[in-house]
């Protein structure tokens, strides 16, 4: 880092324009005020079309991008900041655009040795009107995240998602259409570069409702987090070391979380995505890993910020 940490100008990216600007909300604000009197200045950007010329005006040190979903996550934003050279937080262009693509990443995935779910992408009309493939199976747009857009279509299901079908539909013409896998949902952390990952740990979560969907999420009291999470060595130690491998694989930077199905019954994991801007609210995951290995909210936020402001 250049300057001292205390003197640094930092502007907090938050809102924006996907469907998971609420979230974005929530975890800017969180993070904005963990940096208040850490650093010299705190910008909230509440980011929109007129991102650089925002960013051009305020001249910000170092920018904390906490948009999450489509614009922000998806390499559009990193490309706005790599054109101003303004140093930024979490995954650089390429990374972000491929982990947003739910299809590409799981052939890059696969192709470095990691389980991940069957399927494929499907027109939305196709998948509104029949069943794709036999249920039950989980529908899901291609390049959304905080499972906006999900659905579940259970076993003995007689008719599909029809939601997917209607003009007000979103979230792009293609959607991915995947088994669903029975068995636990667990996440990992994940810390550093991609030459370098350093996993926090295992985190088993149980979904109040029994779907682990949006409001299971983020409405406090939505779902129950059990970390460490109560698995066999030998899955835990797998969930580990195949979050920094998918970290490394996908050229991850800063903090991401992959979120896995441990199907207990038959004894497989099977990673289903890589995020590569976590959520930073009261209930998301990263933030309470962090704190299982000893560091701390302000810590942590600190440490996305200095890790932006290194050296490329």
């Amino acid at each position: 880092m250049t300057r001292p940490f205390a003197d640094l100008h930092v502007a907090v990216l938050l809102g924006g324009l996907s469907a998971e600007r609420e979230v974005s909300l929530s975890s800017g604000e969180q993070c904005a005020n963990a940096l208040e009197g850490q650093v010299a200045r705190v910008s909230r950007v509440d980011a929109g079309r007129d991102l650089a010329a925002v960013l051009t005006a305020l001249k910000p040190d170092v920018v904390l991008n906490c948009l999450h979903g489509a614009w922000g996550e998806d390499g559009c934003v990193q490309g706005v900041l790599e054109t101003l050279a303004i140093p930024y937080s979490h995954s650089g262009v390429l990374a972000s655009a491929l982990a947003m693509d739910k299809d590409k990443s799981k052939a890059v995935l696969r192709a470095a040795g990691i389980t991940v779910p069957g399927g494929g992408l499907y027109d939305r009309h196709e998948v509104a009107s029949r069943h794709v493939i036999p249920p039950p199976y989980v529908v899901k747009p291609n390049a959304e995240g905080s499972s906006v857009g999900v659905f579940l279509v259970r076993e003995g299901a007689n008719r599909p998602v029809a939601e997917i079908g209607e003009p007000g539909w979103t979230y792009g013409e293609q959607v991915m259409v995947e088994p669903f896998i029975a068995g636990k949902e667990l996440c990992v952390a994940v810390m550093g570069e991609a030459s370098g990952p350093c996993a926090l740990t295992v985190t088993d979560i149980t979904p109040v409702k029994g779907f682990y969907d949006y409001e299971a999420k983020y409405a406090p009291g939505g779902s129950i987090h059990r970390l460490p999470a109560e698995i066999p060595p030998h899955v835990f130690e797998a969930a580990m070391r195949e979050a920094e491998l998918a970290h490394a694989a996908m050229g991850c930077r800063g903090v991401s979380r992959t979120d896995f199905r441990y199907d207990d019954l038959n004894d497989v994991l099977v990673l289903l995505e890589v995020n590569t801007q976590p959520g930073m609210t009261p209930t998301s995951l990263v933030p309470e890993q962090a704190a299982h290995v000893g560091m701390g909210y302000k810590d942590l936020v600190r440490w996305m910020v200095e890790d932006a402001s290194c050296p490329r």
